[in-house]
């Protein structure tokens, strides 16, 4: 189960089949994350990538801050089912879904930029996954001038060698690494 932390749905309970294999981001994570983003931004107007998306926590959140445009990509199509679903009983017709691969979705993007690219992969992901990722976000140049991208992992390890600027932030058992252009 999965609440909403805040905005038009604050307090909302969402609760996924039991059957779905995810690890949704803590409530307390992801009002501290939250809170960090929105003296950063003016959520009305950014435009959101949300990477490994699994029920759609983290796309919830924005779109209930009011955030215009999401897009929520995961290779499990029942999760994007799940989150096209519950995202049309909520309302939020700018939460847009597509079932795809993280990693092959961002290697085919050329023409798309995002103020924010959140991506929570599986903890298993390998250290080279977690590299590949981080490089081609750059490479790509998939983030506005004023973009983040939030990088979420266990807190205990730093999962990747960069030499990109990075804040880390610690959450309990929560990491996120944010990576500014």
């Amino acid at each position: 189960m999965i609440r909403i932390i805040s905005g038009v749905w604050k307090g909302k309970r969402i609760l996924a089949p039991k059957n779905f294999i995810v690890r949704p981001t803590t409530d307390f994570a992801k009002e501290a994350l939250f809170s960090l983003l929105s003296v950063r931004y003016d959520f009305q107007n950014i435009k959101v990538l949300d990477l490994f998306s699994g029920i759609g926590s983290i796309s919830y959140e924005f779109a209930s801050r009011g955030c215009n445009s999401i897009l929520s990509v995961d290779n499990n199509g029942h999760h994007i089912k799940f989150i096209s679903e519950t995202a049309k009983i909520l309302g939020f017709d700018q939460i847009y879904t597509i079932k795809y691969d993280a990693q092959k979705f961002i290697e085919n993007q050329s023409e798309n930029s995002f103020d924010i690219i959140f991506a929570d992969p599986p903890y298993e992901f390998s250290t080279e996954n977690y590299q590949k990722l981080i490089d081609t976000i750059f490479q790509k140049n998939l983030l506005t001038a004023n973009g983040l991208f939030i990088l979420e992992h266990q807190s205990k390890t730093k999962p990747y060698i960069t030499d990109i600027e990075v804040e880390i932030r610690k959450y309990g058992n929560v990491g996120f690494s944010l990576f500014g252009k």
